[in-house]
C-alpha cells in the first residue's frame, strides 16, 4: 500500500500522485507542468500501460493536461471524476490538444527554414477524444467501489464547477487506511459555486498549499472595484484586457459584469461592451447554464431560473479568429476577457500585443500567476515583453486583483486541515511553490499536525506509516529573461563567449590557462 509523488511536489502545477494497492496503480490527476514548473511534459515517470485508473479532482489543465498523453502512450484503464468535471474536461482537453497541434505546426514552419527535424505535438485532438471515451462520472457523495480493496467518494472542493476532494478507502492484507486528496480547495463566499466541504476523518491527507503563506485581502465589492477600473480606463479611451481562465474565472467575471449592468455601476459608459474572446470559454459558459443542481449555491440557482446568470446587453461572444482580430481593429473602448489566464498561450497574447504599449489601457489580472509565466513577469514590473517575435513596451496600467481568488488562503487551508478528528497520521503538503510548501507544512506542525512538504518521487508506505524513499529535489528551472533586454544581451554575450572558447581549442597551454584564469575571476566576481 504505497503513495508516490510524481508531480506538484514543491511545485504549483503538474499534479500527479500514485496509489498502489492490491497490485493496482491509481493516479490521482495527471496535469501539465506550466510556467516555472515545466521540465519536459513529454516524459512520464511511469509506464502508462501499467496504470489501471485515473481519478480526476477537477478539470484545470494543471490537473488533467497530460491525460491525453497518457492515453497516447498506452493507458487504457478507467478515468473517474464528477459529472460536471467530465463535461468541462471534454472541452478543455480538446482545446489543449488544439494548442499542442498549433504550436507544433508553428515550430515546424520555422524549423523547416532552419533545417531542423520536424516536431510532433504533445498529443492531438484525436488523443483527447480517445481519452474522453474512457471517462466515467459520478455525483458528489456517491460511494464507488473502484476495484478490489478500493472505495472512492467525491466531496465538493469549492474551487471550480465540479471540483472535488477524493476520499479513498484502501484495504490490503486486512489493513484499511483512508487517504484524502484535497485537489484544489476553493475560496469561501465565491459567487456561483459553494464553499469547500470539510471532511471528518482520514489517516492521511495530500493537501494543496497554493496560498499557504498568505491571506487574501479583506472581502470587498468586486463589482464596485471592477466598475471603477472600467470607468477610469474608458474615460481615457482605452480597453480593459482581462487574462482569464476560460473555465470558472470567466463565468465568475460575467456574473459580476451582469451585476454592474443591472445596477448602473459604470457611470461614464453604462452600456459598456464586454467581449469574451475564447471559444473554450463560450463552450464552458454553456455548460455553466445547464443542469447544475447539486453544484451551485442557492443564489446562483435562483438567478439561473430566469436565464440571466451570464446574459446581459452589450455581451459579445467571439468564436472565429477573424472575429478575434476585428476586436483590435475596432477603436472603441471595451472589456476583453480572453484565455489563457497566465498569458502563456491563446488569444490573450494577441490582445496584449495590441494593448500593452498603450498607456490608456489597463490589464487586469484576476488569478494566480505562476513563476516563469508571462503574467508573473508583467506583475513583477517588466518594462517590455516579447510577443510573436516583436518587442512590446509595457505602458498600460497593470492591476492585480488580489482579492479575487478561487483558492483558499492560509487560514482557510488551516481550518480545513484542523477539522479532521481524530488528527490524520500525516499530511503531505503539495501544489505550492517550494518555499510555500515548507512554510505551510510548518504552520500545520505548529497546529499540532504531523506534516511535511513532499518531494518529487517520494514513496510512502501507508500501511506501515513510514517513508520508503525520500525522493529528490527538482533542480530549479532557469529564470526566464522575459521582459529584460539587458538580460537577453547578457545571454547573447555568453553565447559569444562559448564561441570564443571553441575558437581557442588549438591554443597553447599557456594561453588557455590564462584564458581560464581570467574567466574564473569574472565568474567569481558575478556569481554571488
Amino acid at each position: 500500500m504505497k503513495l508516490t509523488f510524481f508531480g506538484a511536489a514543491k511545485a504549483v502545477t503538474g499534479s500527479c500522485h500514485c496509489v498502489e494497492v492490491n497490485g493496482k496503480r491509481i493516479l490521482i490527476d495527471c496535469g501539465l507542468q506550466q510556467g516555472r514548473d515545466e521540465r519536459d511534459n513529454r516524459v512520464l515517470d511511469f509506464a502508462p500501460g501499467y496504470i489501471d485508473y485515473v481519478i480526476v479532482t477537477h478539470a484545470h489543465i494543471d490537473h488533467t493536461g497530460r491525460i491525453p498523453l497518457l492515453v497516447k502512450q498506452g493507458f487504457h484503464g478507467r478515468i473517474v471524476t464528477t459529472r460536471l468535471t467530465g463535461q468541462l474536461m471534454s472541452i478543455m482537453l480538446r482545446d489543449s490538444a488544439h494548442i499542442q497541434e498549433s504550436d507544433a505546426q508553428w515550430q515546424n514552419q520555422k524549423g523547416r527554414r532552419a533545417g531542423r527535424a520536424p516536431v510532433e505535438p504533445l498529443y492531438t485532438i484525436a488523443d483527447a477524444e480517445h481519452a474522453m471515451e474512457l471517462v466515467e462520472t459520478y455525483e458528489y457523495g456517491e460511494l464507488v467501489d473502484l476495484c478490489e480493496g478500493v472505495r472512492l467518494r467525491f466531496t465538493d472542493a469549492g474551487h471550480l464547477l465540479g471540483s472535488a476532494c477524493a476520499e479513498l478507502w484502501l484495504t490490503e492484507d486486512g489493513v484499511t487506511r483512508k487517504i484524502v486528496f484535497s485537489g484544489d480547495l476553493g475560496n469561501v463566499d465565491q459567487p456561483i459555486i459553494r464553499d469547500p466541504q470539510t471532511i471528518d476523518e482520514a489517516d492521511y491527507v495530500v493537501m494543496e498549499s497554493t496560498y499557504g503563506d498568505r491571506l487574501h485581502e479583506p472581502p470587498e465589492s468586486y463589482t464596485e472595484a471592477l466598475a471603477q477600473i472600467i470607468d477610469e480606463t474608458f474615460e481615457q479611451g482605452g480597453n480593459v484586457i482581462i487574462p482569464s481562465f476560460a473555465v470558472g474565472r470567466t463565468q465568475e467575471l460575467l456574473y459580476f459584469m451582469r451585476e454592474m449592468k443591472e445596477e448602473g455601476m459604470v457611470k461614464s459608459h453604462s452600456d459598456f461592451r464586454v467581449c469574451v474572446d475564447s471559444p473554450l470559454a463560450n463552450e464552458a459558459t454553456r455548460i455553466y447554464s445547464g443542469n447544475l443542481h447539486g453544484y451551485l449555491d442557492e443564489e446562483a440557482i435562483e438567478a439561473l431560473k430566469g436565464g440571466a446568470l451570464f446574459q446581459f446587453p452589450g455581451l459579445t461572444l467571439t468564436e472565429t479568429s477573424e472575429e478575434s482580430k476585428a476586436l483590435n481593429l475596432d477603436t472603441s473602448s471595451k472589456v476583453i476577457l480572453s484565455a489563457s489566464g497566465m498569458c502563456d498561450a491563446g488569444r490573450i497574447r494577441h490582445h496584449l500585443k495590441h494593448n500593452l504599449w498603450r498607456k490608456e489601457c489597463t490589464i487586469v489580472f484576476v488569478g494566480y500567476q505562476a513563476e516563469g509565466s508571462l503574467g508573473r513577469a508583467l506583475l513583477e514590473g517588466a518594462k517590455s515583453v516579447k510577443l510573436f517575435g516583436e518587442e512590446i513596451a509595457v505602458n498600460a496600467r497593470i492591476v492585480n486583483f488580489k482579492g479575487l481568488s478561487s483558492h483558499a488562503d492560509r487560514d482557510h487551508l488551516l481550518a480545513w486541515a484542523k477539522h479532521y478528528a481524530p488528527k490524520p497520521r500525516h499530511i503531505f503538503v503539495v501544489h505550492g511553490e517550494a518555499s510555500v510548501t515548507e512554510i505551510f507544512a510548518q504552520k500545520l506542525r505548529d497546529a499540532g499536525l504531523a506534516a511535511h512538504a513532499a518531494e518529487y518521487e517520494e514513496v510512502y508506505d501507508l500501511a506501515a506509516d513510514r517513508m520508503l524513499s525520500a525522493g529528490v529535489p527538482l533542480p530549479p528551472k532557469p529564470v526566464s529573461a522575459t521582459g529584460s533586454p539587458a538580460y537577453r544581451k547578457l545571454e547573447a554575450a555568453g553565447q559569444d563567449l562559448m564561441e570564443a572558447i571553441r575558437h581557442n581549442k588549438g591554443g597553447t597551454n599557456k594561453d588557455l590557462a590564462q584564458f581560464e584564469k581570467e574567466l574564473m575571476a569574472l565568474i567569481r566576481k558575478w556569481d554571488r
